[in-house]
């Protein structure tokens, strides 16, 4: 019998009750003993989110949960059982929100404005703090249901959705890049119609983990709704909650916006580093602490080319791999102008104007630390970017194959000659990368021995592959290229040293 054949209904309230002990409170006990909850987003009030109800789904089929998440929030422990009723059914979390709230936002799609978004497919289910660093972190949804955002959707996600997220998501993090975290993907039962795919579909709920779910379209809808007092009180709220460093700082305005500027331009770097297309980089998909999140059309490069875009919708390449930096950009100068009317512009352009030479720094540190290397000085780590770019973009060496054949730098040469890529790097094309590094020594973290560079190609998640792991899930309900998948970029996670 199939796992998908198998699944039934998550157990009733009577079952739930079994399975929680008599008295709940018992059971409520041992979660808060760890799980440390939060719920800081009502301090905003109502005039920023609504309060929804999730979706009443026919199954609920566990098929993913982050359990190095989980333990660094103290949910490690859950059953299956108790983990689908949170996390499908959406029984609250100790101490978090009795509701979810649905977030309102606006933002620009494509460059044009849209008044009409919000939480059309998701909500704010439950906030908590990171027990390691004392974070706050939010459960964010995708697939919940309808809220009054929804614009005639079904607020439901497809399975193969789901499943591009979590592979998005796993990749992205043990390629550096800071991401949310896909906490929990549980398929739903329903048979979806999409125009984008073979239709009916499979359905799921993801519940995503990330820092925060407040974007700048969130400020943009204050600013367009020209309120000012909530302008504000948003603005203080986040250097509360996301920059505590700033409260006493005597222009929070321009402050904040220099902050959140430096994050969004790191990750662009990431993104460039990882060969990441994030395909949708409308403002309500950036978020303010600078976390890459919300993954759709995505993709990896194949080769480097700037033109390169995930989504076939995008016709024109105005999210194409080469213009994500100039696209953050733009999105930071909409978060400027939403400052307005906290700040004038000639102090906060200044602050907005940090954005290129943060990126210019950040790039360099971010392809060092997909080589395993330790900085050389500025000079030193530009030529090395300088040379590394027009390498790949003349010989269209396969991307990743180069960061993996030379991670550790010149103590690779030896490996990177058996690469099956070795003859792009026995070209007169490679000789400036060669001369680069031989400037760098590596970083401490380095572990050549890792069982994952005796490999002769790295774990890559080009479209095909990620095609071939949907492909037996959508004929035979056959996961095992899936969880093959979560295996192989968990040892390479491990290879590189990436912590959760």
């Amino acid at each position: 019998m199939s796992t998908r054949s198998a699944g039934r209904r998550t157990p009733d309230s009577r079952h739930r009750f079994a399975i929680y002990g008599s008295p709940a409170r018992a059971y409520a006990l041992s979660v808060m003993s760890q799980f440390k909850p939060a719920r800081n987003h009502e301090a905003l009030g109502d005039d920023f989110y609504d309060r929804v109800r999730p979706a009443d789904f026919p199954q609920t089929i566990l098929r993913h949960r982050d359990q190095r998440w989980a333990r660094r929030v103290g949910l490690d422990h859950l059953t299956d059982a108790e983990w689908i009723a949170h996390f499908a059914r959406f029984e609250p979390l100790p101490g978090s929100f009795a509701e979810p709230l649905a977030l309102r936002y606006h933002g620009h799609q494509f460059r044009t404005y849209n008044p009409d978004l919000g939480d059309g497919r998701g909500f704010l289910f439950a906030q908590c703090y990171d027990l390691e660093d004392g974070r706050l972190l939010d459960f964010g949804t995708k697939g919940s249901g309808r809220t009054p955002w929804s614009r005639g959707g079904d607020g439901r996600l497809t399975l193969k959705g789901g499943v591009r997220e979590v592979l998005a998501t796993e990749m992205l993090e043990a390629l550096g890049v800071y991401t949310s975290k896909s906490f929990s993907l549980v398929e739903t039962g329903e048979e979806l119609w999409r125009g984008d795919e073979p239709s009916p579909t499979r359905s799921s709920v993801l519940v995503r983990l990330s820092h925060s779910h407040i974007r700048i379209g969130t400020f943009q809808r204050l600013a367009f709704l020209e309120e000012t007092q909530s302008l504000e009180k948003l603005l203080d709220y986040c250097i509360a909650a996301y920059y505590p460093h700033l409260a006493d700082h005597e222009d929070k305005p321009v402050a904040f916006l220099e902050a959140v500027t430096e994050k969004v331009a790191v990750l662009g770097a990431q993104w460039t580093a990882a060969g990441f297309v994030h395909g949708v980089l409308n403002t309500d998909n950036i978020n303010i602490t600078g976390e890459s999140f919300d993954y759709g059309p995505w993709r990896f490069l194949p080769t480097y080319d700037p033109a390169f875009t995930a989504a076939y919708f995008d016709e024109a390449g105005l999210y194409s791999f080469g213009r994500q930096p100039d696209t953050l950009a733009w999105n930071l100068t909409r978060l400027a102008e939403c400052l307005l009317p906290l700040a004038p512009a000639e102090r906060l352009e200044p602050a907005l104007n940090t954005v290129w030479p943060v990126f210019q720094k950040a790039l360099p540190r971010a392809i060092l630390n997909r080589l395993g290397l330790k900085p050389a000085g500025s000079e030193a780590d530009a030529a090395l970017v300088s040379a590394l770019f027009p390498f790949l973009s003349a010989s269209q060496s396969p991307y990743e194959q180069f960061f993996f054949d030379w991670y550790g730098g010149a103590l690779s040469a030896e490996r990177a000659a058996r690469s099956p890529a070795a003859e792009h790097y026995a070209s007169e094309a490679f000789r400036p990368v060669a001369d680069a590094l031989e400037a760098f020594s590596p970083a401490g973290a380095v572990k050549l021995d890792h069982p994952y560079f005796a490999r002769e190609k790295p774990r890559t998640m080009l479209i095909d592959e990620m095609e071939a792991i949907w492909a037996p899930i959508a004929q035979r309900d056959d996961w095992s290229a899936f969880h093959e998948a979560l295996a192989e970029i968990a040892v390479m996670r491990d290879a590189y040293g990436i912590k959760p």
